[in-house]
């Protein structure tokens, strides 16, 4: 199945590129969430007529998502769990934790944004990536606490 991508498709290409995709992926995902459209004459003169519009949506998005990547660089997040032996804890931080954590200071993350490379189960210092844009991903820390101090 031959697509015009209408954004950035991480894997895939960017705004403007012709792709092959299987029937599946381009029918069920990239046409109903209006990432891409059929690559026929007609669409591509019509793309052609939206490009600059597109290109320029993409790089607001990539600027804005710097912008919070830098709101996102000095900001320290603490948190105090229940310990077994003030070191293990019971259970382990989630992605879904540490994204309304980063709600709670005023930025508007979803969980599948944070990237959680080790399950965080320890008393410490743990990082952490927050995915702001295909291309934007931001490093931070976090400090786990024992309750049980």
């Amino acid at each position: 199945m031959q697509l015009i991508l209408l954004e950035r498709v991480e894997g895939l290409g960017n705004v403007g590129d012709e792709v092959t995709v299987r029937p599946g992926y381009g029918r069920n995902f990239l046409l109903p969430k209006g990432k891409a459209q059929l690559a026929t004459d007609a669409n591509r003169k019509v793309f052609e007529r939206r490009r600059e519009q597109l290109e320029s949506k993409q790089r607001n998005a990539l600027e804005q998502a710097q912008a919070v990547a830098d709101k996102l660089k000095g900001l320290s997040l603490s948190i105090s769990r229940a310990t077994s032996d003030h070191e293990h804890l019971y259970g382990s931080v989630s992605t879904h934790e540490l994204a309304d954590l980063l709600c709670e200071n005023g930025f508007d993350i979803e969980r599948r944004q944070v990237i959680v490379d080790e399950s965080i189960k320890r008393v410490g210092d743990h990082a952490f990536r927050v995915r702001l844009h295909p291309d934007v991903t931001a490093e931070l820390t976090l400090t786990v606490e024992s309750e049980n101090v």
